[in-house]
């Protein structure tokens, strides 16, 4: 029952109205990985406010194997793109760790999304621009994000649909099949996302919306995800002093 058309036109409204009063003016930047998250993001934002207001930031990690699915999509769009490497920083930040700290694989996984998100403000910073936050609601649900890394942004444009939906958004917006059915990677290993995870983002994605799933197994897999990641999707909790304190 999903109407992609519907959605899609409601979404690039919802961006005009987010710039109109968050930004007159101001440009979209957009983190792109090649994959379809931020493909799809940045091709909303250039319907949106029109090619010429959308900034797409690659940030590689040293080589990328891939990257050439970023150049296929900022060439498809047409929209002005910079290339970061965040190798230097990445390995900057491991060498000078202390030594009694391990470095986990999960330290290095969450290192390199962060750092892309500090990358991709910087330039926000310095072209007058907005930061699209790229996350899909199937990844956040079961906490398949980084905090203050790839769920960062000032606007997010994709975050209440899930990975089938998304995908529907991607051929109304007539964007390369590749970069739209690209499995999504972590990009260190050659798992995909759903090797990871233990289960498809399209039995996700059924639960998600009707809360039907044929695994009691994978069922409670999903759900004890949601509730240990639920507080990514939360406001930062606040110690409130005084009843005279203004809002924030």
């Amino acid at each position: 029952m999903f109407d992609a058309i519907k959605v899609k036109n409601e979404c690039v409204e919802w961006i005009r109205g987010f710039f109109e009063e968050n930004g007159s003016g101001c440009n979209a930047v957009v983190a792109i990985s090649g994959g379809k998250d931020s493909s799809i993001v940045a091709a909303l934002c250039a319907e949106a406010l029109g090619k010429e207001r959308v900034i797409g930031v690659l940030l590689p990690n040293g080589t990328q194997a891939d990257i050439d699915d970023s150049h296929t999509l900022v060439r498809h769009l047409g929209i002005k793109h910079y290339v970061i490497n965040i190798e230097d920083a990445y390995c900057g930040i491991l060498n000078a760790f202390p030594q009694e700290l391990e470095i986990t694989a999960q330290t290095k996984i969450n290192l390199a999304p962060r750092l892309r998100m500090a990358a991709t403000y910087a330039v926000s910073q310095s072209c007058n621009g907005r930061v699209a936050n790229t996350c899909n609601l199937s990844e956040d649900w079961v906490g398949y994000s980084t905090r203050y890394g790839d769920m960062a942004g000032d606007f997010s444009p994709i975050c209440c649909l899930t990975v089938s939906e998304v995908k529907q958004i991607g051929r109304v917006l007539g964007l390369p099949e590749q970069l739209i059915e690209k499995a999504p990677a972590d990009g260190l290993t050659s798992k995909t996302d759903e090797d990871n995870l233990g289960f498809s983002y399209a039995v996700l994605d059924k639960y998600i919306r009707t809360g039907e799933i044929d695994s009691e197994e994978t069922k409670a897999i999903i759900d004890k995800k949601h509730a240990m990641n639920r507080f990514k999707l939360r406001s930062m909790p606040c110690f409130i002093y005084g009843e005279g304190t203004a809002d924030r």
